[in-house]
């Protein structure tokens, strides 16, 4: 007999197939009322009720249940009639027994839907995604208590268009709520409604700021070590872009031979990468924006009313708000311009200087190599040399922006000895890049090790250099001083709420982006 059927009296059992039914009625003489309470054993009528319980050895059961319906004796009730409940059985309104509901709400937590209903009926329950997302949404919040340290972060919910709020308590290692925005409003609401805030680790996101300074004044802000270095590796990689004429080695003293020449071939290659560059129509587009931002700005508007003339996305009018000039919007991508064929380009230089110049041969021989672009890549590259007359010298291709900007990001414990030459040989050439690397060194010491105390030290070493972008993050900085002094020397980051956002996109993937806000929200909280 199955536990919960101790209470009852089972009839009849029939098996037919992978299905086991049974036939059961209540043994008792009278039940309470859910309205008063008053016990009664006046029978007013029976009916029958089929409820799905767990399989057993992989067989669907189902039980009959003859339900008995009683009068209640209290006249002042406003129940006339009640049915009786089996404890541990049934629920009112429910087709599934305690048991199975519980299985289902878990399935449902792990899976959500189309896979939860596809693993309910391995195991035995018979229930459609429609039920299992229903019982999953039906799960009540968990109880929110003080939270004294909580991790603050943005997520996605469409990626570009629609963003939330997941909030973490970082003492007890749990999720504790997720907002449908990332507004400061909503944030310092929240945080009026669950007083006892003490600690509050957050991004460089002002919205957060804001939010945290109106809902929980006294606590202490924490900006997040991570994102501080995430803040300085973008404007490393501006600084490096700025001075990206600085990291191709010079021309070694041209031969006999060549100094003939009356035209200097690389110029003419670049030259003609730059006409193709100009000519194509993002840069004319980027160009035409800039324009449009600077001559508003000059007329004293801000970023938001901006977006509202030009109809523009936020980070797109910022960017050619704060840029001093076009070339350092378009500097990474000029950068990566011809990056498939150019690391093959001295092969292909070498290759035409020995006298074999003819395209499809070429092709041929760079894609046993790896070259994954194609075949029209390379003949351009070719009538570029016939452009510039002569083909270009067989030298080594310049290190990306990206793969410098890596470079000095990286402990040079870190890195190989191959790497380690090129840097130094890019920061001999630039004394700006040279200082650059010094200032980074300096800030990941002060970062890894919480020396808070240098930050104010750091901050005038930068602003004394010529290093403008740079400046920004130090403007930054200032900006939000006491929360970045609290990230470089208190132990608390946002690590917790980092590892959240990446379950929220696992358990948004595994619902093929079509589950609402509500339902996410369950699954993120509920699901362990």
């Amino acid at each position: 007999m199955l536990p919960h059927l101790a209470g009852l009296i089972v009839d009849r059992v029939d098996r037919t197939g992978d299905r086991l039914r049974l036939w059961a009625r209540v043994r008792g003489p009278g039940g309470a009322c859910p309205g008063c309470g008053v016990v009664s054993e006046r029978v007013h009528g029976r009916y029958r009720r089929r409820l799905v319980d767990a399989a057993i050895g992989g067989t669907h059961v189902e039980i009959d249940l003859l339900v008995r319906r009683f009068r209640c004796l209290d006249s002042g009730c406003s129940r006339v009639t009640f049915a009786e409940q089996v404890v541990g059985l049934t629920s009112p309104h429910a087709r599934f027994t305690p048991l199975a509901t519980g299985m289902i709400e878990a399935i449902g937590l792990a899976l959500a839907g189309r896979a939860g209903s596809r693993l309910a009926g391995r195991v035995g329950l018979c229930a459609g995604r429609n039920t299992v997302l229903r019982r999953v949404r039906a799960l009540p919040d968990p109880q929110v208590g003080v939270v004294a340290t909580l991790g603050v972060d943005d997520f996605a919910v469409r990626r570009g268009r629609v963003y939330g709020t997941v909030l973490v308590d970082l003492d007890r290692h749990r999720p504790v709520d997720l907002l449908a925005d990332r507004e400061a409003a909503t944030f310092a609401g929240w945080l009026a409604e669950h007083p006892g805030a003490q600690v509050i680790c957050r991004d460089r996101a002002g919205a957060y700021a804001d939010g945290a300074r109106t809902g929980a004044p006294d606590a202490v802000e924490v900006a997040d070590r991570w994102h501080l270095w995430h803040n300085l590796a973008g404007h490393v990689e501006a600084t490096v872009a700025r001075h990206r004429s600085c990291l191709k080695e010079p021309s070694l003293p041209a031969v006999e031979a060549v100094a003939s020449q009356p035209s200097d071939v690389d110029e003419a290659v670049t030259e003609a990468r730059d006409e193709h560059f100009e000519s194509r129509a993002f840069v004319r587009n980027a160009r035409e924006r800039y324009a449009a931002v600077q001559d508003l700005k000059a007329q004293g508007l801000g970023i938001k009313p901006i977006m509202r003339e030009l109809g523009l996305a936020k980070e797109t009018v910022r960017k050619y708000y704060r840029a001093a000039t076009i070339e350092d919007v378009l500097a990474k991508t000029r950068d990566g311009r011809g990056s498939v064929l150019r690391r093959w380009e001295p092969y292909l230089n070498e290759r035409v200087n020995a006298g074999i110049t003819n395209g499809s041969q070429l092709f041929r021989e760079i894609r046993e190599q790896g070259y994954p672009g194609s075949q029209a890549t390379v003949l351009a590259y070719l009538r570029l040399l016939r452009t510039a007359g002569s083909t270009a010298p067989a030298a080594s291709p310049a290190p990306k922006v990206r793969t410098v900007t890596r470079w000095v990001l990286t402990d040079p414990e870190h890195l190989d000895e191959e790497e380690t030459l090129a840097l130094k040989k890019v920061l001999t050439r630039c004394q700006h890049l040279q200082t650059l690397a010094g200032h980074v060194t300096a800030f990941a010491q002060m970062l890894t090790g919480r020396h808070g105390d240098r930050l104010n030290t750091w901050i005038a070493a930068v602003d004394a250099d010529d290093l403008p972008e740079l400046h920004r993050f130090t403007r930054g900085l200032l900006r939000d001083h006491d929360a970045v002094l609290n990230g470089l020397t208190l132990p608390h980051s946002s690590g917790q709420v980092e590892g959240t956002v990446n379950r929220i996109k696992m358990i948004k993937r595994q619902m093929y982006g079509r589950a609402n806000f509500d339902l996410l929200r369950k699954r993120v909280l509920l699901a362990t």
